[in-house]
């Protein structure tokens, strides 16, 4: 692009046509114009890159990926809620009434660009919470599956509980 800017820049000057001006133009607003549409592209599609700090808040069991009784139900016993102190609070309910809550602490794994979630529980802890959980994540967005031995698969996305 350079080399091909410096001919038409000495053609313009040693012509003066102006359609050498004008070539210059269009092939530097064309490169401008394809890095914001790359950049705005990118945003759009690339995934958030997790910190610690994005794992703060609480979560709920997210029923748009198996809906059903089963769902509901672990959405009515089952939210967790990690605090700015690294505490980790697993609560167990029946609907809006507290029946047992699990307490541990959180750390994170540095060895992928976005950080990853470990969970270490007080004993006796909970099963929900038996291995550390599997992070996806979207542009603007991420959930956390959980393996527990009991139930297989629990989704959890971030958001207030409210009675169905």
């Amino acid at each position: 692009m350079i080399p091909t800017t410096i001919i038409l820049l000495l053609a313009w000057l040693s012509t003066r046509k102006r359609i050498y001006g004008k070539a210059v133009g269009f092939i530097w607003l064309g490169m401008v114009g394809l890095i914001i549409v790359s950049v705005t592209i990118k945003a759009f599609v690339s995934k958030k890159t997790l910190k610690k700090h994005d794992f703060y808040g609480q979560y709920i069991v997210d029923r748009n990926y198996f809906r059903g009784t089963q769902a509901d139900w672990q959405y009515d016993n089952f939210r967790f809620e990690i605090q700015e102190n690294d505490s980790v609070y697993l609560y167990v309910t029946n609907g809006d009434r507290m029946m047992k809550t699990f307490i541990g602490t959180i750390t994170t794994s540095k060895q992928y660009g976005s950080e990853r979630l470990v969970v270490n529980m007080k004993q006796p802890g909970h099963h929900i919470f038996q291995s550390n959980p599997t992070i996806y994540r979207n542009p603007w967005s991420f959930y956390m599956v959980f393996n527990s031995p009991r139930f297989g698969n629990m989704f959890f996305k971030k958001g207030s509980w409210n009675p169905r």
